[in-house]
């Protein structure tokens, strides 16, 4: 005998974030989570909807949200009013802007340049969602290690930071070479010599020197635009370096609004940019930043 179902709210199916599964009968219920933090409470409450809705695992994704999968889509309604008072509210998979990942940032991680998550906070509340001709992806790492993949991503942001050195002070004790993962720092004659085509401006240099010789000017956002992951896996191209958060935010807003006014529905974003002028386009943002 056909269970009983409750009548189903079709309207919720235009909202990002509920996925129709294979069995057509059920639904996957992705959350809005930047940065995937989540505090303790959330966490804890977030398991008791879960359960109570007949949820019995909960999905960590690549893009550190959660999805409750196989939910009835005859509870949607109250799972969706239930998630939003718990702060973890539906999230987004359409052709928008899609839940923002960052990793620790200088919050937490000893290799972090710039406080990742603050800005994917900032960034989330003013673009999560946008809808858009094309999926965005925005990913930020605090430093050039990648650890977010941000630059296999439509929006990529990452921390770096130059390392400036004093010829006339260092001693070429040789401790920073130990730490460059690049090679582009070596001792030649005694003398430390920074290869500037190789260095990657990851500041691992700067914090190890025993004598403070090395130090860093002030940390940057290096912005790149067209990665992916998927089927075809794209590296992003580098767009422009700014200063300041406030800058990233501007540069991404002028991103979003390029998108939107110029990128088309038939392909992903990284297929679409030299038919968008990407180098008119950086060119514009260049001189917007004064980079």
């Amino acid at each position: 005998m056909p269970r009983q179902r409750r009548p189903i709210n079709h309207d919720l199916y235009t909202r990002g974030g509920i996925i129709t599964e294979r069995d057509p009968d059920f639904c996957i219920v992705r959350l809005r989570m930047p940065a995937g933090m989540i505090t303790p409470g959330q966490m804890k409450e977030l398991g008791e909807i879960a359960a109570r809705y007949g949820v019995e695992m909960v999905h960590l994704t690549t893009r550190q949200t959660m999805e409750l999968p196989h939910v009835d889509p005859s509870v949607l309604e109250p799972l969706l009013k239930d998630l939003e008072k718990n702060g973890t509210p539906l999230g987004a998979e359409r052709q928008e802007v899609v839940n923002i990942t960052a990793c620790l940032g200088t919050r937490n991680c000893k290799f972090g340049i710039i406080d990742s998550v603050a800005l994917a906070e900032e960034l989330d509340k003013k673009f999560f969602a946008k809808d858009l001709p094309v999926k965005v992806r925005i990913a930020i790492s605090s430093c050039p290690n990648g650890c977010e993949s941000e630059r296999l991503n439509e929006i990529g942001i990452t921390g770096i930071q130059k390392p400036i050195r004093d010829p006339g002070l260092c001693t070429g004790c040789g401790t920073c070479t130990h730490y460059c993962r690049e090679k582009a720092i070596e001792v030649i004659d005694g003398v430390v010599v920074l290869h500037p085509t190789l260095c990657m401006e990851c500041g691992f240099c700067i914090l190890p020197c025993p004598f403070h010789i090395i130090q860093g000017a002030p940390p940057e956002f290096r912005i790149t635009l067209g990665g992916h992951r998927g089927r075809h896996p794209k590296i992003g191209r580098h767009l422009v370096d700014v200063k300041t958060q406030e800058e990233v935010v501007r540069v991404v807003d002028k991103i979003i609004y390029w998108i939107y006014r110029q990128a088309s529905t038939d392909s992903m974003l990284p297929e679409q940019l030299d038919d968008l002028e990407f180098d008119k386009f950086r060119e514009t943002i260049v001189k917007m930043t004064g980079g």
